[in-house]
């Protein structure tokens, strides 16, 4: 049975990925910063858990070593958003994005490698506002951006173990339900600007995801899951 780690596996998409990777019979490991959190969810899907904190080093290297046994897959799901224009930039939360998205699969990198199967693989998350800059998406924008060269660098310097990214648009995960009464509207607006005339759906970048852990012939690439939002013009 192959191992996976999904890190942010306690909520939206990563917990999508994680109840997936359990149905189709994989030895999930739920990491998260709030491990009661992962806790639940590990006993809902019957997986284990363990604290990985992006911000937090000294976690990275704490779940490497307690999964020293080795590991098939990695999928990590963090982000730590910072949406402002850049007159209002804060640079601790400024940091903390980067580290979430950029700094943080590095340093995951750093401490799996020696435990990561050869036939492996990792699995970053990125985003379609990468792609379509606009006001006040400046630090979202860059760190999703900056996770496709993560990816391809990522692939050389750890292969034969395989990296790759998955890029959303905009999915209905959870994530939006704070917008209240607002959440119709965004996902109305996304789906028309997609080639499909609909918005994502959590299952849609899933079905990607469970797709790259066994695409052997695939690294470095960045697979976008938006319908075509980038070619879509506004």
């Amino acid at each position: 049975m192959e191992r996976i780690l999904v890190i942010g596996g306690a909520r939206a998409l990563g917990a999508a990925v994680a109840r997936r990777a359990a149905k189709d019979g994989y030895e999930v490991v739920v990491g998260a910063r709030d491990l009661a959190a992962a806790d639940v969810l590990a006993g809902e899907i019957g997986a284990t858990a363990v604290r990985v904190d992006l911000q937090d080093e000294s976690t990275i290297a704490a779940a490497a070593e307690r999964l020293r046994d080795g590991i098939d897959h990695i999928v990590t799901t963090g982000s730590a958003p910072h949406d402002v224009r850049a007159t209002e930039l804060d640079r601790d939360e400024l940091l903390a994005a980067f580290t979430a998205k950029v700094v943080g699969p590095m340093l995951v990198a750093k401490h799996f490698a020696p435990v990561l199967r050869p036939t492996g693989s990792m699995v970053l998350f990125s985003g379609v506002v990468g792609w379509r800059p606009g006001p006040g998406s400046l630090v979202k924008g860059v760190t999703n951006g900056a996770v496709e060269y993560v990816a391809r660098h990522l692939a050389a310097d750890l292969a034969p173990v395989r990296v790759n990214a998955v890029s959303p648009g905009v999915v209905d995960s959870g994530a939006w339900d704070r917008l209240g009464e607002k959440k119709a509207a965004l996902l109305s607006k996304s789906a028309d600007g997609t080639f499909v005339e609909r918005h994502g759906e959590a299952d849609d970048v899933v079905d990607a995801v469970m797709w790259l852990l066994r695409a052997g012939f695939v690294s470095g690439e960045t697979i976008h899951v938006e319908g075509g939002a980038r070619h879509k013009s506004t």
